[in-house]
């Protein structure tokens, strides 16, 4: 019997709550899985502290974390170096106890004076990116993702494509390459990222298009939980993932809880809304109103009660 079945069927008895990802944890290392970044990159996890703290305490199963996925534009487009454009910016409050969450989707033209929050990213990195967005927000992020178009595809395809239910005819074929007519469609990586990108199909423009990049997590979601990995099913994907993840400041057993929170979370329980937006010069987008009393609502313990 191959040593990792093993290691499975030892550990299978004992696997529940805070000791099921501390052994897991330790089963999938001593199995030899993954070796972080020994593929292609797909995407970037960085633990970033809060300005004045050297590092954060590990976190109870049953607090409010809040987290940031930022997709960017490096090597895409080839006309920059480094990290690129934070082009997709997403804030993800999780509330483990309610089995709930919100996705504070925030359009990446919204500007806070000095210019674009998107360029945050280009400028100072992840670091800079998460402290810029925890401050605007008033949430204390803990993780943080970023990721690009290419490997976005990669990333996709190795997890077998996601099932989305299309809303409204998005033909954007010169900019996007959308091609989409409405209804449950499966999608492999190079549609998700067209229906990711494309705002020319909609009125809303922009606000659309952020707002579909969360509902495409969600959707991520429902495909994983309808495929019931359990335990050994999770490892398996977690170590296809870890192969293709640089980590910062994160451990290997970060990795797998923040894949154990994410299955603990009904995505009918995930609430997806757009900051409110107002006019601004060109396509700087300034805070609408009543951006405050979003935030209000969400930093509290995750979930909107009077939003969404």
């Amino acid at each position: 019997m191959r040593r990792r079945a093993v290691v499975f069927m030892l550990l299978g008895p004992l696997l529940s709550g805070m000791l099921l990802a501390t052994l897991v944890s330790a089963a999938w290392m001593l199995a030899g899985l993954p070796i972080p970044a020994k593929a292609d990159t797909w995407f970037r996890v960085a633990q970033v502290p809060p300005t004045g703290q050297a590092s954060y305490t590990s976190s109870a199963p049953d607090q409010v974390q809040f987290f940031l996925v930022v997709g960017n534009d490096s090597y895409n487009r080839g006309d920059r170096g480094g990290i690129g454009l934070g082009d997709a910016i997403h804030v993800i409050g999780v509330n483990p106890g309610a089995h709930a969450a919100t996705i504070i989707d925030i359009p990446r033209d919204t500007s806070l004076g000095a210019g674009k929050i998107n360029a945050t990213l280009e400028q100072g990195g992840l670091a800079a990116m998460t402290s810029t967005v925890s401050g605007f927000v008033g949430v204390p992020i803990r993780f943080a993702m970023t990721t690009n178009f290419d490997d976005f595809i990669n990333m996709v395809d190795e997890m077998g494509g996601i099932d989305l239910n299309i809303q409204q005819p998005m033909h954007d074929l010169e900019n996007s390459g959308s091609d989409f007519e409405p209804g449950p469609q499966h999608v492999v990586g190079a549609d998700a990222l067209k229906f990711a990108r494309d705002r020319h199909s909609f009125s809303e423009g922009d606000l659309r298009r952020t707002q579909n990049q969360g509902y495409l997590m969600i959707a991520a979601l429902q495909t994983i939980q309808a495929r019931n990995p359990g335990a050994s099913g999770m490892l398996n994907l977690l170590a296809t993932l870890g192969r293709h993840v640089v980590m910062e400041n994160v451990s290997l057993t970060d990795l797998y809880r923040l894949g154990r929170l994410a299955l603990t979370i009904d995505p009918n329980n995930i609430k997806n809304v757009v900051i409110p937006t107002g006019g601004g010069s060109g396509t700087n987008l300034s805070p609408g109103a009543g951006i405050d009393d979003l935030f209000a609502d969400f930093r509290d313990d995750g979930i909107l009660e009077s939003h969404g």
